[in-house]
């Protein structure tokens, strides 16, 4: 019988194997005997605690969106004015962070699986529905048409840090600076 309060340890310690995996891998093309073995564990013990390896990538990605979460917060902090609010949600979008290597394959990886994965298409959904709903907060002393500018703002988020993601050699204060000029442009600043 496994020690009282293990699970969480073992659970975390998959998240984290699973993220190492796929980064190395760069892809879900990956097996649970993998991520078992990363996690210094056997594959019997990773199907137990999570059931396979979709609800374990979930897990994963679930971990990834939390952290992201932290760096939004820690980001808006600071951020006393609306302008200040969609500077603070942009930067959290381009944060050393998100550029982790092994970050970076779990995103596109979930964005490849949300095609045909309907648990990863809710979870990808959510991230872009928060997005969305925090950029129209921030906007909507700044703009007539907020949530249209969240909207595009959104959008080139997300189409700056995949194209940054991919090249692997961009600067990511450069594609934040992009975002933020067009802040300005839709905000008239």
């Amino acid at each position: 019988m496994p020690k009282l309060g293990m699970e969480p340890i073992r659970r975390a310690a998959l998240v984290q194997a699973t993220i190492d995996v796929i980064g190395a891998q760069g892809s879900l093309d990956v097996t649970v005997s993998q991520i078992a073995k990363e996690a210094g564990m056997s594959s019997a013990l990773a199907h137990h605690y999570f059931g396979g390896k979709d609800q374990i990538f979930l897990a994963a990605m679930r971990h990834i969106l939390r952290d992201f979460g932290a760096e939004v917060r820690s980001k808006l902090r600071g951020a006393n004015t609306p302008r200040a609010r969609a500077e603070a949600l942009i930067s959290a979008n381009f944060a050393p962070s998100c550029f982790d290597p092994a970050t970076v394959s779990a995103w596109m990886t979930l964005y490849a699986q949300a095609t045909t994965q309907p648990e990863m298409h809710r979870l990808l959904r959510l991230y872009q529905q928060r997005l969305l709903s925090n950029l129209t907060h921030a906007l909507r002393p700044l703009s007539s048409t907020p949530v249209e500018d969240a909207e595009t703002l959104s959008a080139l988020i997300d189409g700056l840090y995949l194209r940054a993601a991919l090249a692997q050699t961009s600067d990511p204060k450069h594609v934040e600076a992009t975002a933020l000029r067009a802040l300005e442009r839709l905000t008239g600043a």
